[in-house]
């Protein structure tokens, strides 16, 4: 199946995340089906993964960029059209599950709003114009988090249902320009984060399984790379209909009902 991703510039935020993250598997994707991708990310590890990718003559870019400030932003996006000349999709990917709670003082609250979701609002800000030239397409990665709350992480469950309503916000002020926009949502992932996450409890074996069995299809958690194909698909030509729209791939375990899981 041609997703028609081939040779489109595609900027990724986050997409210099640990191997395996749900980064950096969109951007192992995307170079896959012959998308240019252009990561702006602050860690390092996406300058590795541009030359690693460059010396298999693959096109693609890397922009050190730390998305709480905004003047980076705008310089990172400057430098992709400057290379490219053109923008056609934004997914905007950054994230971190930060545990700001109630208890945190304000700074803190407003460090993870910038992250989280005003990141979201500037680079889709600064892409804007290019994506109004070539009617591309925005992909907002969202988590359960904005929809069900998760206890002791104010800050990051206020951003993810700040995104969630950008994105239908989004959508209605670029229907005008042809500018789809979208948000692919996400339960229980089984990142290299969350496996560091699960090492630091006493009982991480436990918990896990605890987490696994709670998801009604098949009883494990999402792949990276099942999030990484619907992304694929969502923002190609294939989805070209699509806009305004909340996409859960998280195996049933947000809106299923739990009785189902006695079944098992």
């Amino acid at each position: 199946m041609d997703l028609k991703l081939k040779d489109k510039v595609v900027v990724i935020t986050g997409g210099a995340g640990m191997k395996g993250s749900i980064g950096e598997t969109i951007l192992s994707q995307l170079v896959t089906e012959g998308a240019i991708p252009a990561i702006v990310d602050r860690n390092m590890r996406g300058e590795a993964y541009v030359k690693e990718l460059q010396d298999k003559g693959v096109d693609a870019l890397f922009v050190a960029t730390d998305l709480t400030i905004p003047e980076q932003i705008e310089t990172a996006i400057k430098k992709v059209v400057d290379k490219y000349g053109r923008i056609d999709v934004l997914i905007n990917n950054v994230g971190v599950n930060d545990g700001v709670s109630l208890e945190a003082p304000l700074e803190a609250f407003m460090d993870s709003l910038k992250l989280n979701m005003i990141s979201y609002f500037l680079m889709t800000k600064h892409c804007l114009p290019w994506l109004k030239e070539s009617k591309g397409n925005i992909l907002n990665i969202g988590s359960k988090v904005g929809y069900t709350g998760q206890g002791g992480t104010s800050g990051y469950a206020a951003s993810k249902g700040g995104v969630l309503a950008l994105t239908r916000e989004w959508a209605v002020d670029l229907i005008q320009y042809g500018i789809r926009v979208n948000c692919l949502i996400i339960a229980e992932s089984y990142t290299p984060a969350y496996e560091d996450w699960i090492k630091t409890l006493k009982d991480g074996e436990q918990k896990l399984n605890s987490i696994k069995e709670k998801v009604p299809l098949g009883n494990r958690m999402t792949e990276p790379f099942e999030i990484a194909n619907q992304t694929l698909f969502t923002i190609s030509a294939l989805s070209s209909h699509t806009t305004g729209q909340h996409i859960f791939v998280d195996g049933g375990y947000v809106h299923l009902d739990r009785a189902l899981l006695s079944a098992h």
